[in-house]
């Protein structure tokens, strides 16, 4: 699914970010993409991904 459409940036994308560059906030998101630099609809739902991503994440390192 994709999180922004401005820039074609899915909710995959964002999850691979979480677990392969240390990605867990929105700051970090966007040093990495432009995300929310168009419209900035995408910034609600990008930041819900991160949260669950990162919380998956560290769920499974428990």
């Amino acid at each position: 699914m994709f999180v922004c459409l401005c820039h074609a940036i899915s909710d995959k994308k964002i999850a691979q970010l979480v677990e392969q560059e240390g990605v867990y906030d929105l700051k970090g998101l966007r040093q990495l993409t432009p995300l929310g630099s168009q419209c900035g609809k995408c910034i609600r739902q990008a930041k819900v991904l991160i949260e669950h991503t990162v919380a998956a994440k560290y769920q499974k390192a428990s």
